[in-house]
């Protein structure tokens, strides 16, 4: 498994500090119609989850393609810290126990690899997808609250995966 650094979770803060000012419509439209401004961040948060999920422990393509992604997050947030205010390289910032996905639960994290490659491709909310996921990589398996949701997202598809496929079978 690839470790997060400070760098890499500083990135993941970055992309969702960003993807929140570019979707920020302002408070009194905000309070207007709450349902269709938050309901513009769900393919953002959606992404996400995916990304959380192909940090968990998944092998193959996917999981050399996360890490890989994950790997080069974390020299360019290390990169950006020690140049930029003059931190250190290499902080770990991984949270302590990982769950780990079920064969099963692998296999909807790759039903879920086609559903959202094929959105990035045919949605106009492309962007907010590949960031979601980038964000979801960086910040998945990190110490903090955002690595703590990776938990209760695991559970879920470890059970949907068992659901699914114990119906099938």
């Amino acid at each position: 498994m690839t470790y997060v650094t400070l760098g890499g979770v500083t990135i993941g803060i970055c992309i969702l500090v960003a993807t929140l000012v570019r979707w920020w419509p302002g408070s009194k439209t905000l309070r207007n119609d709450p349902l269709r401004q938050a309901g513009q961040l769900l393919p953002f948060l959606f992404a996400w989850a995916y990304g959380v999920l192909v940090t968990l422990g998944v092998g193959g393509l996917i999981g050399w393609v996360a890490k890989t992604a994950l790997w080069i997050t974390n020299w360019l947030g290390d990169v950006a810290l020690v140049w930029g205010v003059g931190g250190q390289t290499g902080q770990h910032s991984s949270g302590a126990a990982y769950i780990p996905l079920t064969q099963t639960g692998g296999g909807i994290v790759l039903i879920l690899t086609v559903a959202i490659v094929v959105a990035i491709k045919k949605s106009k909310r492309g962007r907010d997808l590949k960031m979601g996921a980038w964000c979801g990589i960086c910040l998945g398996t990190s110490a903090g609250v955002a690595g703590l949701a990776a938990v209760p997202i695991a559970q879920a598809v470890n059970w949907l995966g068992d659901t699914v496929y114990g119906a099938v079978a």
